[in-house]
């Protein structure tokens, strides 16, 4: 599938960086072998979170539901979402629910963003955008590397940060909706281009597999700046239904925005 890298330059960087502020004030009022794993035996647990990510290529695709809950002074909102994910195309379809404003009156239309390798494109997105068009982001500017931009972390790079995972220890065997799943817990050191837009470079994470060694689960805890104010985030990827069947069209040219988009 090719990426289409065509306009939304200036509207997709406002978008980009507004959207996790925007819902904060809106809130507040303005690896080893899946034979060894099967068998029981613990295989390193360092390489098996390593390798998450390319098991999950090997796995095809799956349903995802994501949860970024933001906290940030007396602040703390949450952002889901649900949908599917092609780990070998890194294409994927979510719908992103935004929390209520801070009466709990106001009901926000979804968001839904689809996910390629190096674009973001959302939809119902930005004042001034019309209902029928499309914001596209540049992920390779984000500082970020859209861990936390989009308001949902694309799976395939939550599963890409573990391979700098480190101090991981195993931490027992749990139940996941069903599923026998191992739990394993350290920290993953941010590549150093991502880094520059997180307070830490380190990001403390928790990760569950299943017995053939899938990634089921991950919670991932950020930190960052925000309009000089600190601001905790802590994403939380579900992937589960292996195999499920992915279909994202991409955006044409004549459906992405590039006009101002209201702050």
């Amino acid at each position: 599938m090719v990426v289409q890298r065509h306009g939304a330059g200036r509207a997709g960087a406002i978008v980009a960086a507004a959207l996790v502020g925007c819902v904060i004030a809106g809130a507040a009022g303005c690896g080893g072998s899946s034979a060894e794993i099967a068998s029981g035996s613990a295989p390193d647990p360092a390489a098996l979170v390593r390798a998450a990510a390319d098991r999950l290529v090997a796995a095809g695709s799956s349903r995802a539901t994501t949860s970024m809950e933001m906290a940030t002074g007396g602040t703390r909102v949450t952002i889901r979402g649900m949908g599917t994910y092609d780990f070998g195309r890194r294409t994927g379809e979510l719908t992103v629910l935004l929390p209520q404003d801070a009466k709990g009156a106001q009901e926000r239309r979804p968001i839904t963003e689809l996910f390629a390798p190096g674009a973001l494109y959302m939809k119902n997105r930005g004042a001034g955008v019309p209902a029928d068009k499309w914001v596209r982001v540049d992920t390779t500017t984000l500082l970020d590397g859209n861990l936390v931009t989009g308001g949902a972390t694309d799976p395939y790079t939550a599963a890409a940060l573990l391979r700098g995972a480190q101090d991981v220890a195993y931490v027992g065997e749990e139940d996941l909706a069903g599923v026998s799943v191992r739990h394993y817990r350290g920290s993953a050191a941010l590549p150093a281009p991502v880094a520059k837009g997180f307070s830490r470079a380190v990001v403390p994470f928790d990760a569950y597999f299943d017995a053939a060694g899938r990634l089921c689960k991950v919670r991932q805890q950020f930190s960052y700046v925000n309009r000089g104010r600190p601001v905790a985030v802590a994403s939380t990827t579900l992937l589960y239904g292996f195999g499920a069947d992915v279909n994202v069209r991409l955006p044409d040219a004549r459906d992405i925005f590039d006009g101002k988009i209201q702050p």
